[in-house]
């Protein structure tokens, strides 16, 4: 294959249930001869896929709804079962990549539609065409969700794609290939690749750097996405980075406290806490701190961790152990640096990668749950002496990914929430991805968006066509047959 390297043939990836601590599936890694072959399937397979019309694109994109809510059960359980989700969780991911296919299925010819621009020639336009086959690597606290919100525009758009997944998500990226071949796509148009974690630098480099693939998406650490970007960049290649994030939420002094303490629960929990958009620093008017601290506590402990296959469970595990690891360190660190628990700060007494839902106050921007993104289910409450305060401690990150602010006054929402720096801004709502509004950040978050009209054009050629005046025709001689 062009990708060269040295790859093991028969390098093993394990998929352990993080529930169970159990090892319920082992995969084969690829080979170079199986990665050159998704490379050949997926550029051969664009090529033809780039001529067909818009429309038929939009209808093979709706039957791949209907295989998603075909298999909806069957894959919830699958994505529970490798990553730790909780059932109800998982079958809304389902839910939400089934719309979002209907979403470019209705809308990707109008976002696709060339735009006519006046200048002196005859006619002059810009035309939105495929720019080819797209690597997207993908993270796995939503093993669907983030390749389907990828995959839809870029597949409606005209492209090909190429998958490499989190290893422990390995039977969901399967799945996900399978999907789009149900659903009719060409034969090796959408392409998985099963990638040992010893070589995913270098095959993932060499990947970006073979001709074939044409531009590349990540969303995964800050890591990870220094170094595609820079890979992309020696070779020349669009790309697009979601990344990290520790957003904010800001609850002015004359919010309601009982509604916002409620939605907050809903936001940082959702996931075991492991989402990129929920909010990680809560940032709270002193005046009102106190009783926020109190109802988000009692909510908090009315959680039920469990068994993330039984659907009255709203906590299930973290992912892995190693995450477990980092975010028990995070806890303790900031704990020793002067953070009080309100509720949990250890991990659960069971089997199982369990940390249990915690709550810290007089959290200070020198702690690691104020510094860094903290990706596991942990509040950190901060108090604010004002509203400008409160402003200066949400842009104290370099992350830029999602903001909320609550307030009963919208104007003054508006207006706290356009001083943050964020690629998006909710105000009195939790932060959340939607395919008909663009998501991204900014700074250390990444750059690029995806979904909405945006997301769509982020893997197209703006081609502009400009085209002269018909020139008079000439006789014989070459004359212009203009009369004298």
């Amino acid at each position: 294959m062009r990708v060269g390297g040295v790859i093991e043939d028969h390098s093993l990836i394990e998929v352990v249930d993080p529930a169970r601590e159990e090892r319920i599936s082992v995969f084969e890694a690829f080979g170079e001869a199986q990665i050159e072959a998704a490379l050949a399937d997926a550029h051969a397979a664009q090529l033809q896929w780039r001529a067909a019309p818009i429309a038929d694109r939009a209808a093979s994109l709706r039957r791949a709804a209907e295989v998603l809510r075909a298999h909806g059960d069957e894959w919830a359980q699958l994505i529970t079962r490798e990553m730790g989700k909780p059932i109800s969780e998982a079958k809304a991911e389902i839910a939400k990549c089934a719309h979002c296919c209907e979403f470019y299925a209705d809308h990707g010819e109008s976002f696709l539609e060339g735009r006519r621009i006046e200048t002196d020639a005859e006619l002059s336009y810009v035309a939105y065409e495929p720019i080819g086959v797209v690597l997207a690597i993908m993270p796995w606290n939503f093993p669907f969700w983030q390749a389907l919100r990828f995959a839809a525009p870029a597949l409606v758009a005209g492209n090909g794609a190429i998958l490499k997944h989190s290893p422990n998500v390995s039977g969901c990226a399967l799945a996900i290939e399978a999907l789009f071949a149900e659903a009719g796509f060409p034969t090796g148009l959408f392409r998985t690749v099963l990638v040992a974690d010893a070589v995913v630098g270098e095959v993932t480099t060499r990947l970006i750097e073979d001709p074939r693939v044409a531009a590349v998406t990540l969303t995964g650490s800050e890591r990870a996405g220094a170094a595609v970007g820079a890979a992309a960049g020696r070779a020349l290649k669009k790309s697009v980075l979601e990344l990290g994030g520790s957003d904010p939420l800001i609850v002015l002094a004359d919010a309601n406290v009982a509604l916002v303490a409620a939605q907050a629960v809903r936001g940082r929990f959702l996931n075991a806490g492991q989402t990129c958009i929920s909010p990680k620093r809560l940032i709270v008017d002193a005046a009102i701190a106190e009783e926020f601290e109190q109802r988000l506590t009692e909510a908090v402990a009315a959680l039920k961790v469990g068994d993330p296959l039984d659907p009255a469970t709203q906590v299930g595990p973290l992912a892995r152990a190693d995450l477990v690891g980092q975010l028990e360190r995070q806890v303790e660190r900031s704990i020793a640096a002067g953070a009080r628990v309100l509720l949990g700060g250890a991990r659960v007494e069971r089997p199982g990668y369990y940390f249990a839902p915690t709550v810290l106050t007089d959290v200070t921007a020198d702690m690691p749950v104020f510094r860094e993104e903290v990706f596991g289910p942990v509040a950190a409450v901060i108090r604010a002496a004002d509203e400008q305060h409160a402003i200066a401690l949400a842009n104290d990150t370099p992350y830029g990914l999602g903001a909320s602010v609550w307030t009963q006054d919208t104007e003054r929402g508006i207006r706290v929430g356009r001083e943050l720096r964020s690629g998006s801004l909710f105000v009195n709502g939790i932060v959340a991805s939607d395919p008909r509004l663009p998501f991204g950040g900014i700074g250390r978050s990444g750059y690029g968006r995806e979904l909405s009209s945006e997301g769509i054009r982020e893997f197209v050629n703006a081609r502009t066509i400009w085209v002269g005046a018909t020139p008079p025709p000439t006789d014989a001689a070459g004359r212009d047959g203009l009369p004298s």
